[in-house]
């Protein structure tokens, strides 16, 4: 399941970043064609590539909630949680060691 979302963010990033070639390619061929001037090509490529970027936050976003909610069915920790965990073993391990002098 993990795979799959992973698979999913990493298609969804890859397309975003093609659209933005193809929308550079579309708005250079309106330009050369005359129906658009240059300043409009710029600004459609400019908002079109804000668009991208808040689509692309947003996959990440909703990635991120859906790798939580899976964690969480599977019972499964999170890095950050493993962490906490190991500092507190390692914390444990020195005052334990500093008993026994």
């Amino acid at each position: 399941m993990f795979e799959l979302m992973k698979k999913a963010a990493l298609a969804s990033v890859g397309f975003a970043s093609l659209t933005s070639e193809k929308v550079e390619e579309l708005a250079n061929d309106l330009i050369v064609k005359g129906k658009m001037t240059e300043l409009e090509g710029r600004k459609f490529v400019d908002e079109l590539k804000a668009k991208a970027v808040e689509s692309r936050e947003s996959m990440k976003q909703q990635t991120e909630i859906a790798v939580d909610k899976a964690l969480e069915k599977l019972n499964l920790a999170h890095a950050e949680d493993v962490k906490v965990l190991k500092d507190e073993i390692a914390a444990m391990k020195e005052e334990l060691a500093s008993l026994k002098k």
